[in-house]
């Protein structure tokens, strides 16, 4: 699985933001591994410098392989916070995804006896 980073110039105040990002939502979603062809992660700040309550947006867009894209964002007061938030609804929403694809996958029905 692949992992594209971006981000706005406001939110990379440290190096490491990047890391610490892209390893918490890879271990959030470890589990999709194998079905994921990419992951994009994005995350910015909404409102640079002004500041305020819940300004920091991460959106996930996960990549199912041969399927139509998924994504969400959720907001919060830190990068941190909202990466965490985005990969735990996206792991909800991976989970129905593969799980009804999972649900129409079955064995042959067998022959009726009577």
């Amino acid at each position: 699985m692949q992992i594209q980073f971006n981000s706005d110039s406001s939110v990379m105040g440290t190096e490491n933001v990047a890391e610490r990002i892209e390893a918490s939502v890879r271990d959030k979603l470890a589990r999709f591994e194998d079905r994921l062809t990419r992951l994009e992660i994005h995350v910015r700040d909404e409102n640079g410098a002004k500041g305020g309550a819940d300004d920091k947006a991460c959106t996930i867009e996960a990549r199912p392989s041969g399927g139509r894209a998924i994504g969400v964002t959720e907001h919060a007061s830190t990068v941190d916070d909202a990466a965490r938030k985005a990969a735990a609804t996206l792991a909800q929403r991976l989970d129905r995804h593969f799980g009804k694809s999972e649900k129409h996958r079955h064995d042959a029905r067998p022959d009726k006896v009577m």
